[in-house]
């Protein structure tokens, strides 16, 4: 008894460095603006990782992350989670109403290359429980070349053996209800010389070659692929084009087409327990409802269009068929259905008992459309164990006409956990100087001293105080993954006063106004992540961010008893 499903699009690419084109929305498939597809999952392989570029990235987001944010949120999808290990990249991506039932989101990256200590090969993955249901999305981009198939079914292995992820009862990648593989896996096709290749693919002879297809033939053979399905490849083989046309490999080294690009599946036999304190009803819900997560494949074809890059794009459409499905919000937030003044500006919202709370969370007003949780227009702490509403100042208030959602960000869950149904916001503007942009705020900071500090740091501790944020609108580098990196990819420069120096009134002030009255002033409050809480915490030197990003090197954050994050060492990898 199947009681509701959710589509999900998956994308494979190794854009082979190149710069994104200025239109994507094909990538996503026809029907990208209808709302019919509920999660885009995207995997990048060979993303530019120089070390010019991602210093440029530290502050601005990596290109195609913004390419695929600009392309999807116009239609309503968020970006939940992303995470990058050199130039391999993974974005999930979902509509915005589902946000509240995407819970315990968690990233980890494995390098592979050169021995592990290199993240040019390797895998990124993202997990969540969806609906109830936990789902594990892997990227990986495998060793090329014929002659490396055992080092392939190696690295893969050590892949799933390194992963782990922390609560609950999917720990190991291969543990969730549904495990989604794909990237630039690097099988090719064996025996036939590349004149033979090109023939059959010409006179539409696919089977011929997929007779020969490392990973076909692989499955049948290595424990480790046990499980793992594929939808039926009626494209030609996606690798090797000569870049800017639709020509196979003309250079000297020739190297024979072959289906690199794939996406994969495995569900588990028996699916997730049915919620609910009773043991035995648990055991007869699960079983009446049917058990395991299924999963339907609609399509899976490439995208032979797209020329910027030695390998074609791959995409595939699956139904996952859930059995039961958790679609209660932890919390449910209730505002009226339109803001015209400032008294009407209060939301209030009902806790579940399961819901465990935190003087870090905080409710925001988002604008339809938003592109990621940091992606606020205003925030304000939801502080107080038993407070069961915020009220929004004037100052806070958007003065844009339009349409609004408001939000309730989870910090233990490091997630939204509710949302209301757009509102109307039309508040009346009393002053021109009523608004005043928080970056505008600190642009005379004292910039004698530069501060790399991961943008994902927590903001000073709401204490007793009122401390309310307006973000800036030019939008922060997203700092979605579960452990906060201190890698170049996600760091911003910031000012910081030299020790001894006095700062002026008027600097005092301007920092005054980024924390909460209670909170002690920090010199490290970074201006370019104006839409994210941030946090006091030690710095990482430029020196040291420059060695993270070449090693693609993890120092996981510690949290001090104060909540504060710092950076601390360790050998683990996560980048």
């Amino acid at each position: 008894m199947l009681l509701t499903s959710e589509r999900v699009y998956i994308v494979t690419w190794n854009v082979g460095s190149a710069v994104p084109p200025d239109d994507i929305t094909s990538l996503f498939g026809p029907n990208v603006s209808d709302g019919s597809v509920d999660m885009f999952i995207i995997g990048f392989q060979e993303v530019n990782s120089m070390i010019n570029k991602r210093l440029k990235e530290a502050l601005f987001s990596d290109q195609w992350s913004e390419r695929c944010m600009d392309t999807l949120s116009p239609f309503g999808y968020v970006l939940v989670a992303s995470q990058r290990m050199q130039g391999v990249l993974l974005l999930v991506f979902s509509k915005w109403c589902h946000l509240p039932f995407l819970r315990g989101v968690q990233t980890e990256s494995t390098r592979t290359g050169l021995g592990g200590y290199w993240g040019n090969k390797g895998g990124v993955s993202a997990r969540m429980t969806m609906f109830g249901h936990p789902v594990c999305f892997l990227n990986c981009h495998l060793p090329a070349h014929m002659r490396n198939l055992e080092q392939r079914m190696e690295d893969f292995e050590s892949i799933l053996q390194q992963q782990q992820f922390e609560g609950g009862t999917a720990t190991g990648v291969l543990d969730h209800d549904v495990v989604f593989w794909f990237g630039d896996l690097n099988f090719r096709i064996e025996d036939y010389d590349i004149h033979v290749v090109k023939c059959a693919i010409e006179s539409s002879k696919l089977p011929l070659l997929l007779e020969r297809d490392q990973l076909n033939m692989a499955k049948n053979t290595e424990s480790v692929l046990e499980g793992f399905l594929e939808g039926p490849l009626h494209f030609p083989p996606t690798y090797k084009f000569d870049v800017g046309t639709h020509t196979y490999d003309t250079s000297a080294k020739k190297r024979k087409p072959a289906w690199t690009d794939r996406i994969l599946w495995r569900t588990r036999r028996t699916g997730s327990p049915v919620p609910t304190h009773n043991a035995a009803l648990q055991r007869g819900l699960t079983s009446w409802l049917g058990g395991a997560t299924k999963v339907t494949q609609h399509v899976y074809r490439s995208h032979m269009g797209y020329t910027i890059s030695d390998h074609k794009p791959v995409s595939a459409v699956f139904s996952l068929h859930f059995p039961f499905k958790v679609d209660m919000p932890l919390v449910e937030l209730q505002v009226n259905k339109e803001w015209c003044k400032v008294s009407e500006a209060t939301v209030r919202f009902t806790v579940a008992s399961t819901y465990q709370r935190s003087s870090w969370d905080w409710v925001a007003i988002y604008k339809v459309g938003f592109r990621h949780h940091k992606d606020y227009q205003a925030y304000i702490w939801a502080k107080g164990e038993h407070a069961t509403q915020v009220t929004f100042s004037d100052e806070d208030l958007p003065r844009d006409d339009g349409e609004y959602i408001l939000g309730y960000y989870s910090n233990n869950m490091n997630s939204i956990v509710g949302l209301s149904m757009p509102i109307q916001i039309r508040i009346p503007i009393h002053s021109p100087t009523a608004r005043r942009s928080s970056s505008s705020e600190v642009s005379s900071e004292d910039d004698s001293t530069l501060v790399l500090l991961a943008p994902c740091s927590r903001s000073p501790s709401p204490k007793n105080g009122k401390h309310r944020h307006r973000g800036s609108r030019s939008p922060a580098p997203p700092a979605l993954s579960s452990n906060p990196l201190p890698s170049l990819q996600g760091l911003s420069l910031c000012p910081r006063s030299k020790e001894g120096q006095t700062l002026s009134p008027s600097s005092a002030a301007k920092k005054e106004r980024l924390v909460s009255p209670d909170t002690v002033l920090s010199p490290t409050i970074s201006p370019l992540t104006p839409r994210s809480p941030v946090s006091p915490g030690r710095g990482v030197t430029a020196p040291e961010a420059l060695i993270a990003a070449i090693l693609g090197e993890h120092r996981p954050a510690q949290v001090s008893p104060t909540g504060v994050k710092h950076i601390g060492k360790t050998g683990k990898t996560d980048t």
